[in-house]
């Protein structure tokens, strides 16, 4: 049997980056009718689109996708979320991880949902700091949490491969709302527990 992708991509999109990453080709001194970058401009094309499909997700609504009434007071954390996002600056990528807690005030969501709410903002055009802050703004937005923090941690390849070309280089961004903001205590209680 054939390989089939079954990923779904806008035609008309498809070809209209298609034919500007060809002429970004030309421009480059390369020739894209050389065999091995005939199909590049599509795939391209079709990668790009994948890169950024989060814009037509709402985080909001993946959250309220799993909300449950739960008498639970306790920091729920989610750590370690891989993320793969694309640099605003560069248009480059940076990859990384997550962390996201939150103190719920009564309410709960799957924390599946904190994982593709992570996935659905890494999926666009971000700054890391915008990037940590959409996603602080969301889970306080629809939970309503006693308090939310968010911690990324990412390597930018617009430092590593261009530009600084420092490999090892690691940019550190957080958000914090309510208790995460006012205790000191639940602070670094969240911050020891993704140091681990």
């Amino acid at each position: 049997m054939a390989y089939r992708n079954m990923e779904q991509y806008d035609e008309k999109t498809t070809c209209e980056i298609a034919s500007h990453v060809e002429a970004i080709l030309r421009l480059m001194g390369e020739d894209p009718g050389r065999e091995g970058l005939v199909k590049t401009p599509e795939r391209v094309a079709k990668a790009l689109q994948f890169i950024v499909k989060g814009r037509g997700e709402d985080g909001d609504e993946i959250l309220r996708s799993a909300l449950f009434e739960e008498d639970y007071s306790q920091m729920v954390l989610v750590r370690d979320i891989e993320l793969y996002s694309t640099c605003e600056h560069h248009m480059m990528p940076f990859i990384g991880k997550a962390h996201v807690a939150y103190i719920p005030n009564g309410r709960i969501t799957g924390l599946s949902k904190i994982a593709r709410v992570v996935e659905t903002y890494s999926r666009r055009v971000p700054g890391e700091e915008r990037l940590t802050v959409e996603r602080k703004d969301c889970v306080q937005r629809t939970l309503r949490p006693l308090g939310v923090a968010v911690v990324i941690e990412a390597t930018h390849t617009c430092m590593s491969v261009r530009g600084v070309q420092k490999a090892n280089a690691i940019t550190t961004t957080s958000a914090f709302s309510g208790i995460f903001l006012s205790d000191e205590r639940t602070r670094n209680e969240f911050l020891n527990l993704i140091k681990r």
